[in-house]
Formats: C-alpha cells, structure tokens, sequence
C-alpha cells in the first residue's frame, strides 16, 4: 500500500497507474467496520482504492471536539493495508488549506445545508463540501463512496456534484450497526459503560416512529414531539427529529402522508458528550 503525506507523492503514484479507475472513500480516521464497508464497495466498483485520511478543521465549529477527536494512525494503517487498500493519502491541514486556512475558498450548497444538522452546527456542511470537493481536485476519482448513516451529508454531496457537474459518480453504503442496532461511529468512543447502554433507544425510536408515521392522517409534528420527548426521558438531549421527504430533506407534511412517498426520518442527539446522528428511510404505506 502506497502512503502519501503529500499532494504530489499521490499524483506521482497515480500517474502510473492512468488508465485505471479510481474510487476514492474520503475519511478522518479512527476506522471501524462500516469504513471498512466503503473500502470493500470501492473495491468492487473500481481498479484502484484511495482512502484519505484527514481530520478536517473546517467542518469542527468553535468549541467543537477538534482537538480530541480520536486519531489511530497506525491502527487505521493496518486496517487499510489489510483491506487491500492501494493508497492511503494522509496529508496534514497545511497541505490541504496552506498556512492560512482562514482565507481558503469555500464551497457552498445552499439551502439544504441549513437543515437538521446544519441549524445547529453552524458552517459544519460548507467546511464538508470544501474538503470533499478539494479531495474530488486532487484525487480525480470516478466514484467516491460515502456511508448512508450521514444521509444529510450523502444528501448535499450529492447536489453538489449534480450542480457543479463533476464527473464523479457518488455512491451510498448502507450503515453498519452493532448487533443491538447503534449505528457504528467514531464518536460512540465518547460513551460512558452505562451511556452506551441506553445508546441503541434511539435506532429503537426511529422504528417506532416509522410505525406511528404510517397510519393515516398521522400528525408529523405532534408524533415527532412525543417521539423526542420520550427519547429525553431515556436519558438524551435531542437536537432534532424530524420525518423529511427523502428528495430534499424537507419536513413532510399532511401532503406528503400517501402511500408510495419516499420518507426518511432524521435524528440527532446528545448522549453524555457524544452526538449521536441515524436515519431510517422507508416508502410509505
């Protein structure tokens, strides 16, 4: 496995292999089995893996876990070199953003990045679409592979490539879960014994509220209210809950109560210092 720390050490790699193509898995680190999921989808699509490695500062607002986000190096290392991985790209922020990173150009996807995750984590998604299309720059993959858990992200990446018409193909994998339902993330390392214990109610309420969803003339508002209050009564804060058309993450309305509609509901929560994220997309009934 070829590992780069710089820009011109990954083209150097990748000019030998020109004709091959490329499938890129952007990531920073601390790598459990559902990055290893994107690495084994990339795999099949595409002749060669790049997985970068970059925890980026533009998406962490003030007072965020920047600094104490988990890095594993080494660990990641032997996981991607295991995986059959052809080439990791590690670059430091200097690298990335040069030496003055509050100058650097960014993208932005409007509208749908003030939504759900982006209403309470000001300019997270715009320090995303910044890194992820610098790494599209870079790297020059035909697809790029992204887990479905962060739907709103796989959402705006998605709209961004369709409006800046880069030829990527954007790929969604299905979220990896522990056998008791909590999606896999870096994050669930923050969780205390018992705080990990209590974790797997919110994949719990998600199905619960698929099923309120579906009955007729159901009231979105009211059953999502009752739906985050009993998740604050099992020990969470909740940031959001909400049932959203899965086409632009907007709040459904009665309008969209019909059978045959393409729904998703998305939530986040505080449990303990972790933010915990999940999804459940489903067609109506």
């Amino acid at each position: 496995m070829n590992i780069s720390e710089s820009i011109t050490d990954l083209h150097n790699f990748l000019q030998q292999h020109a004709s091959a193509s490329i499938a890129l898995v952007p990531t920073m680190g601390n790598l459990h089995q559902g990055h290893m999921d994107l690495v084994n989808k990339a795999r099949d699509l595409a002749d060669i893996v790049v997985v970068s490695i970059f925890v980026n500062p533009l998406q962490f607002e003030a007072g965020g876990d920047l600094e104490s986000y988990p890095r594993t190096l080494q660990k990641d290392m032997e996981k991607l070199l295991e995986a059959g991985v052809d080439v990791a790209f590690v670059p430091d922020v200097e690298e990335i953003y040069g030496d003055d990173l509050s100058t650097t150009t960014q993208v932005v996807v409007p509208g749908i990045s003030s939504l759900w995750c982006g209403a309470s984590r000001e300019s997270h998604f715009e320090g995303v679409t910044t890194i992820v299309n610098k790494l599209f720059n870079i790297v020059q993959p035909d697809i790029a592979v992204f887990g479905e858990k962060d739907f709103q992200q796989l959402t705006i990446i998605k709209t961004m490539v369709s409006d800046l018409n880069i030829p990527v193909e954007v790929v969604g994998v299905a979220t990896r879960r522990e056998s008791d339902g909590l999606a896999m993330s870096s994050r669930n390392g923050y969780l205390t014994a018992k705080e990990r214990e209590i974790a797997p109610k919110l994949r719990e309420m998600l199905l619960k509220l698929q099923e309120r969803v579906q009955v007729v003339d159901a009231n979105y508002e009211q059953i999502t209210q009752q739906a985050a209050l009993e998740l604050n009564q099992a020990g969470f804060k909740t940031d959001y809950l909400a049932v959203c058309r899965q086409s632009d993450l907007k709040a459904a309305t009665t309008e969209d109560n019909v059978v045959g509609n393409n729904l998703i509901i998305l939530a986040a929560a505080y449990l303990g210092k972790a933010r915990l994220i999940d999804n459940l997309a489903f067609v109506n009934r």
